[in-house]
């Protein structure tokens, strides 16, 4: 759904085309531009749909929508409407008609600037679409080129760096074979010097036992002694703590019976106290209650004398207001049955103006369409013959126009067709090349290790040429992870490109349901696809992993 604001334009070409009367162009003219300044609605479907529905009604209407041409030496063939001539036709019929084809001109026209204002903007997106195309097919041919670069680059590097193996793994065996030599050498040397040490040190362990045998027997007398005395102690304690015991119950005893004697007399003094006082404050209570009772009896059989006399006063006071209710209940039956009777003679009144008004009224307008009827029938019928010639034309136009439309709508969807297929093709050659050269470095490295883990070397200069070859995986790494950021860049644009079309589409009013193109996820088989970092498979990364921990040495290399 679209709004504008826009002015239809009424161009002399039209007016020529047309060959309308000066009079009636006028008139078209002024009703055009008095009725261009409001704000109008579109929206594609319910244009189209609404057109040929008021092209149907149209014909169904008119029956006929061209004139005949002119035949010489024979009279002109009147037009028919609805099974009648203008001639027969009554004037509420005319002005029907009249307002029929004014407003299906006003429709053609407004569709005609519509439509040619949407050929324009349809037409402009294509160019904008069509130069974006070229701007992104230069972006993947330079893409292509710095690919082949590093690989051309990479190749040369594999070259240096196998030449370099060689000469390392080179001076590698001669260094093991003279340190082969001297380790023969030096190892009787090494033999001799552990007999000789190793027969001191059993004879040093002999004479450790010996002393550690001694040693024992002196602590385990020691320890007998030193168990007799504490046994000893432990009784002279146990017999003093007897003693302080009952030395101490029969004091804790007599001390305890002088507390509670105290303590029970003291309570008996404090309880006969209490009770003297209770009985005091019980005698004054009830002197007071009683004082109490007294007064509020006298003080309720006042009030009781008082509520007596207020209810024989109400009494009087109640059969006085239902005296005065019942007169003002007559009262109020006769008023409103008078009134009753005035609103129906007022409402007869009235209907009976109303009806006389509208007779009076009707015989007033009646007077005047007779008088404008017979000036009017000539004017409507040349407006209506003016009118069936240029819609006649509006539909010759409005035909054209759309089968330009069509044509736009098919020339876009093949140049659209043929930039996807383009695209899918150069980006599924980019997918192969990158899992070739994943592929390849996956070949070469475990060629490398092969290598390493079979030659014979010092496992000093084995871990040396594992850490280079590292380093050298990583740049490589490093290339192609640059090289996929790039493709998965150029999938980003190429989908923002995409949304945008959509977009200005949607905004157009053009269905999508038959959109050529699909998103660089389903052209391309997912986005895994493009990511090249899990192609190397577990064995590659634990050998990548920092520190080379994951480089796998022979058996025997320590």
């Amino acid at each position: 759904m679209f709004e504008r604001n826009y002015k239809p334009p009424l161009s002399a070409s039209a007016v020529s085309m047309a060959a309308q009367p000066e009079e009636f162009i006028r008139d078209v003219a002024t009703e055009l531009c008095g009725d261009s300044g409001g704000r109008t609605t579109f929206d594609y479907k319910d244009q189209h749909a609404k057109r040929q529905r008021n092209v149907r009604d149209t014909r169904e209407r008119v029956g006929l929508l061209t004139m005949p041409p002119k035949i010489k030496n024979k009279k002109a063939v009147k037009t028919v409407v609805d099974g009648l001539s203008p001639e027969e036709m009554s004037r509420d019929q005319l002005e029907e008609h009249i307002v029929r084809l004014r407003e299906d001109l006003d429709r053609e026209r407004e569709e005609r600037s519509y439509f040619q204002l949407e050929r324009d903007k349809i037409q402009a997106s294509w160019e904008i679409s069509k130069r974006k195309l070229e701007e992104e097919k230069a972006e993947l041919r330079n893409r292509q080129r710095e690919r082949e670069e590093a690989e051309a680059r990479h190749q040369v590097e594999i070259t240096v760096y196998k030449q370099k193996l060689k000469h390392v793994l080179s001076e590698h065996h001669n260094a093991l074979f003279g340190l082969k030599a001297d380790g023969v050498a030096s190892a009787g040397l090494v033999k001799n010097q552990h007999m000789q040490s190793e027969i001191g040190l059993r004879s040093d362990l002999h004479v450790l036992q010996a002393d550690s045998r001694e040693k024992k027997l002196h602590n385990d007398n020691f320890i007998k002694e030193l168990q007799l005395k504490h046994q000893v102690e432990l009784m002279e304690l146990e017999n003093n703590y007897e003693k302080r015991f009952t030395e101490l119950q029969v004091t804790y005893h007599k001390q305890r019976q002088l507390m509670a004697d105290t303590e029970a007399k003291k309570r008996q003094d404090e309880v006969s106290q209490i009770n003297c006082r209770m009985k005091k404050r019980i005698d004054n209570l009830t002197e007071e209650h009683d004082a109490v009772l007294e007064h509020k009896v006298d003080h309720y059989s006042k009030l009781q004398k008082k509520l007596q006399q207020d209810q024989a006063k109400l009494k009087d006071e109640l059969g006085q207001a239902r005296k005065l209710q019942l007169k003002k209940d007559r009262e109020l039956s006769a008023a409103q049955r008078e009134n009753q009777v005035l609103k129906t003679s007022l409402q007869e009144a009235q209907q009976k103006l109303l009806e006389l008004q509208k007779q009076l009224q009707e015989h007033k307008e009646a007077k005047s369409k007779m008088v404008a009827s017979k000036a009017r029938v000539k004017v409507l019928d040349q407006e209506l013959r003016d009118l069936s010639l240029q819609h006649q034309l509006l539909q010759c136009g409005f035909e054209k126009v759309e089968r330009e439309r069509d044509e736009l709508l098919e020339k876009q969807t093949e140049a659209i067709q043929e930039v996807r297929r383009r695209s899918g093709l150069k980006h599924l050659l980019l997918e192969r090349k990158l899992a070739a050269l994943t592929a390849a470095a996956e070949k070469q490295e475990a060629q490398l290790f092969a290598a390493l883990a079979t030659s014979d070397v010092e496992p000093s200069a084995r871990a040396r040429a594992a850490d280079e070859l590292q380093e050298m995986l990583k740049s490589k790494q490093a290339t192609i992870d640059a090289l996929q950021g790039d493709l998965a860049r150029d999938s980003k644009e190429y989908d923002e490109l995409l949304q945008t079309c959509k977009e200005k589409l949607h905004n157009l009013g053009v269905p999508l349901y038959d959109f050529p193109f699909r998103p660089s996820e389903q052209t391309l088989g997912g986005r895994d696809s493009l990511g090249g970092r899990d192609s190397l498979g577990p064995a590659s990364k634990e050998r990548t992993r920092p520190g080379g921990a994951g480089v796998h040495s022979p058996p025997g290399s320590t």
